[in-house]
């Protein structure tokens, strides 16, 4: 929060404070929200509006549930520049608020053990677009609803981040794009586009969780500040399609339980602290060969 200090007369300004629906109360949180309102995510060389000037070389992260992700932005040559293509979409909703100290919180669920897939890790509200969602916005809202009960008129929804790319491994297609020829073309079009999207809970007690028990089994929130931090992580490095990678773990304990976070989930909330902090983190995120913008 204290980078965010730095943007009180903004807060204060009439021409930088859009309205909005959800009026935040807190004044330290109306601060990020103006600072995060101006927040611009690095173009995509996958954004049909891209030209050639603007297309970056990209990073590397997971799907919603994938251990390997890629923030289009900064993805290494092997996945930069591919032509236009069409994938499917999926929104995450990082949802933050203070807690007593002042410190910036994000709510987190873990996965039911019932689930055939990814049963037990760690993930951010969300999940694949569907049709009538307007924006990854809406998808996100929906979602979070449908899994904890969080009612869109609680939040203010502030920004959307770069999206990022994530393999699905239970993807027929996509094992036949590599088993067969690689083409990186076709290999695209079997990935899933995340949207993250940011938002902020002013009241945290009106809050009141309702668990979808087929999809969440437990709620929790941990500090936003950690994923800067290199405290309880460790990180190994992977391979896909010839591009090297690291996967980051958080091991979080709070309450007497433990968490693990890690793959998208502790990559997208690496780009969230970052951009909301206004600095990289203290430990590599990406091998040298990545180019990893930071605000």
């Amino acid at each position: 929060m204290r980078a965010i200090l730095r943007l009180a007369a903004m807060a204060t300004s009439p021409t930088t404070t859009p309205t909005h629906p959800n009026q935040i109360k807190s004044h330290r949180l109306a601060i990020l929200a103006n600072q995060l309102r101006l927040y611009k995510a690095p173009p995509s060389p996958l954004d049909a509006s891209a030209s050639d000037d603007d297309a970056p070389v990209v990073d590397a992260r997971g799907k919603v549930f994938s251990p390997m992700a890629v923030a289009e932005s900064s993805a290494p040559p092997t996945l930069a520049r591919p032509d236009r293509f069409h994938s499917k979409t999926a929104a995450v909703l990082i949802c933050l608020f203070e807690d007593s100290r002042g410190d910036l919180r994000v709510i987190l669920t873990k996965r039911s053990s019932n689930l055939s897939t990814h049963s037990g890790e760690v993930s951010l509200p969300g999940g694949k677009t569907e049709e009538g969602d307007r924006d990854e916005k809406e998808t996100a809202l929906r979602e979070a609803k449908e899994e904890i009960g969080l009612e869109p008129s609680l939040v203010s929804v502030v920004t959307t981040l770069e999206p990022f790319l994530s393999k699905n491994e239970e993807t027929i297609g996509l094992h036949l794009c590599l088993q067969n020829s690689r083409d990186i073309r076709c290999v695209l079009q079997h990935l899933l586009r995340v949207k993250p999207v940011i938002a902020i809970l002013d009241d945290h007690d009106a809050f009141k969780p309702v668990l979808n028990p087929s999809e969440v089994e437990e709620i929790f929130d941990a500090p936003l500040e950690m994923f800067l931090k290199d405290e309880n992580k460790s990180s190994e490095e992977r391979n896909w399609m010839g591009v090297k990678y690291l996967v980051h773990f958080f091991d979080y304990n709070t309450e007497g339980k433990r968490f693990m976070i890690w793959g998208l989930t502790a990559g997208i909330l690496i780009r969230a602290a970052s951009v909301v902090y206004q600095r990289p983190p203290s430990f590599m995120e990406q091998s040298p060969e990545y180019k990893t913008p930071y605000p």
